[in-house]
């Protein structure tokens, strides 16, 4: 039994890495393919049909080109950065629910790879650890450029992960649990907790935007001031896995905004299709419900890449901290009052 258990987690386990890096690897082609039609002209066309092979031809293209290697002060760190920010970010997705069980072969398989009652936690530390991989990256590249966008990068991060992390209190304290499967289970049919928090939707959506350093946030890359950022000094696969960790990044924080404000994977009629269709059919359903809401936060992300233009500095950490900060712990005690005049 306890090999039967192990074997299934580690199927579900490759299962979500490789979802989590195909849905990367596509979100540079619909990138550059949502950007050609917000400025009327054409994308990439050329490779496959409609462009599809375009990510296959760019991973190519990476590891073909020349390792370049600048007068760093240590070599092992300036390695090690892409490494850090890639594997955090694949690291988040093991605690996400895609869907509630289906029964295979007699058996119950949770589609959760860990369900571990401090999900948030987990998810946050993983989080804090990733800018490891930049500031070192940064700071191993021995360029000026990189440093102030690693160093950018790091102030930022802190000052909205503060603001992201106390957006979801008023919503744990609605749930009673940090677990992502509870919170998850807790939005049964249409009881979305968009409707009861929409302050901490907004502050969390806003944070997630300068987690990920999507623009507007994207001070980090600024190649105005900055040439290309923390990345500057990097080339290849090593250059890839910076961009494929933004991506991965971005896919994780559309799927955990689902998660926590859309419903999971939960939809209008799912009560009905469970006791008509089966509770496989209504939760295969659900994961299909769960990819469309990500996929509605990732499109999100690009219109506003290629809609608005990027903040200045002292703006992103106004907003950070005189704005956001504030109003989530509004919001937090708000959120207490009605629970306490509820209870």
């Amino acid at each position: 039994m306890e090999e039967a258990i192990i074997i299934e987690k580690s199927v579900i386990i490759v299962a979500v890495f490789a979802i989590t890096m195909l849905f990367a690897m596509y979100c540079t082609l619909a990138e550059r393919k949502i950007a050609a039609w917000i400025q009327d002209r054409r994308g990439p066309n050329r490779a496959g049909p409609g462009g599809m092979f375009q990510p296959l031809a760019d991973g190519l293209k990476l590891f073909a080109k020349e390792e370049f290697m600048p007068n760093t002060p240590n070599t092992f760190l300036f390695v090690l950065g892409p490494f850090i920010s890639m594997t955090m970010a694949l690291m988040t997705s093991a605690v996400i629910p895609w869907g509630d069980t289906l029964e295979i072969g007699g058996r119950k398989v949770i589609l959760q790879a860990a369900d571990i009652n401090v999900a948030m936690l987990y998810v946050f530390a993983v989080l804090s650890v990733s800018v490891y991989g930049i500031m070192i990256g940064g700071w191993a590249s021995n360029n000026k450029y990189s440093l102030i966008s690693a160093m950018r990068v790091a102030s930022q991060m802190i000052s909205y992960e503060i603001a992201m992390g106390l957006s979801i209190v008023a919503l744990l304290m609605m749930h009673s649990s940090m677990s992502l499967r509870d919170i998850a289970a807790g939005q049964h049919e249409m009881n979305w907790n968009i409707f009861y928090q929409p302050i901490g939707f907004l502050i969390f959506l806003i944070c997630s935007f300068a987690e990920t350093n999507r623009t507007p946030f994207d001070l980090a890359e600024c190649e105005q001031e900055l040439i290309g950022g923390y990345h500057t000094e990097y080339s290849s696969m090593r250059m890839g896995f910076f961009l494929f960790a933004e991506y991965a990044a971005m896919f994780i924080s559309s799927t955990l905004l689902a998660v926590l404000y859309l419903g999971a994977y939960n939809y209008p009629g799912m009560t009905w299709a469970a006791e008509n269709w089966g509770e496989n059919a209504a939760n295969g359903i659900g994961i299909a419900v769960l990819f469309i809401k990500i996929c509605f936060f990732i499109f999100l992300y690009m219109w506003v890449r290629w809609t608005i233009p990027r903040f200045r500095y002292d703006q992103l950490m106004n907003l950070g901290w005189k704005t956001l900060i504030p109003l989530a712990i509004i919001n937090i005690v708000i959120t207490a009052v009605v629970l306490l005049l509820k209870s």
